[in-house]
């Protein structure tokens, strides 16, 4: 009994790298819920309009036409740091656990390709991505952005790079994976669109988000317009600048 317990012991630790989330989502996650703990249970409601001006992302900030600088609190440092603030904030539990259901594949996949340092650094620029979109297509607006969606739709467009690959993620044995299956070639950019699996990825995805776009399908847990733009910009960031971040040697010819 004692051996047979050892075994089934041990062929659990063998399967837990795969099966574990990466730490440093759990971490992140963890920042996403103290952060809305936070807001709900600190906060006053002024106290809260404050924080949002603040940290989230507001385009009319950028736009001195309609308010000289000084009125947005933060000066030139929030200027600065909502392109990355925004995405630790979430409008409420729905929104919230919405985003770390995605978070969960896509982010863990990622995390354990780059590693933790340079996915925090990602997950920074694929919201900065996203910001830089929306502030191109919401010139002035004044209702401000919050979310991880743009961060999420980029490691959405990192993680097609490899899970797709052969040896991948996707095309090994969930129960018998390797850990190695998360760093195998990833195929090249230009490469991408060729592959109909990626193909037909990409033409899902995108066709949600013009749906979000037109209103025809709501996101739960969001009342206010879907910020589709910027879920493009984090996607087209991550699937440019993913090899900058890729740790794993490009396939020679």
């Amino acid at each position: 009994m004692d051996h047979e317990l050892r075994k089934r012991c041990t062929s659990v630790t063998q399967r837990e790298p795969i099966l574990n989330v990466p730490a440093v989502v759990t971490a992140t996650i963890a920042a996403f819920v103290l952060v809305h703990a936070g807001r709900a249970w600190l906060l006053s409601p002024e106290e809260d309009a404050e924080f949002l001006i603040r940290f989230a992302f507001i385009p009319a900030r950028y736009d001195t036409s309609l308010l000289p600088h000084e009125a947005f609190p933060g000066g030139t440092g929030a200027d600065i740091w909502t392109f990355i603030t925004y995405a630790l904030i979430h409008g409420d539990l729905m929104h919230l656990a919405v985003n770390v259901i995605w978070l969960l594949p896509f982010g863990s996949a990622v995390a354990r390709r780059f590693g933790p340092v340079r996915f925090l650094l990602f997950f920074a620029l694929t919201a900065a991505a996203g910001a830089a979109m929306h502030l191109a297509t919401h010139t002035g607006a004044f209702v401000p952005m919050i979310g991880a969606s743009a961060s999420i739709s980029g490691f959405m467009a990192a993680a097609i790079r490899f899970v797709f690959q052969t040896g991948g993620p996707l095309n090994v044995f969930r129960r018998d994976a390797d850990p190695q299956a998360y760093r195998v070639p990833a195929v090249p950019l230009t490469a991408v669109w060729h592959d109909p699996r990626i193909l037909a990825f990409l033409g899902v995805w995108f066709g949600m988000n013009i749906l979000f776009g037109l209103g025809s399908v709501a996101m739960p847990g969001v009342e206010q317009a879907i910020a589709w733009q910027a879920h493009i910009g984090g996607f087209l960031g991550g699937l440019v600048f993913f090899a900058a971040f890729d740790p794993v040697p490009r396939k020679t010819a």
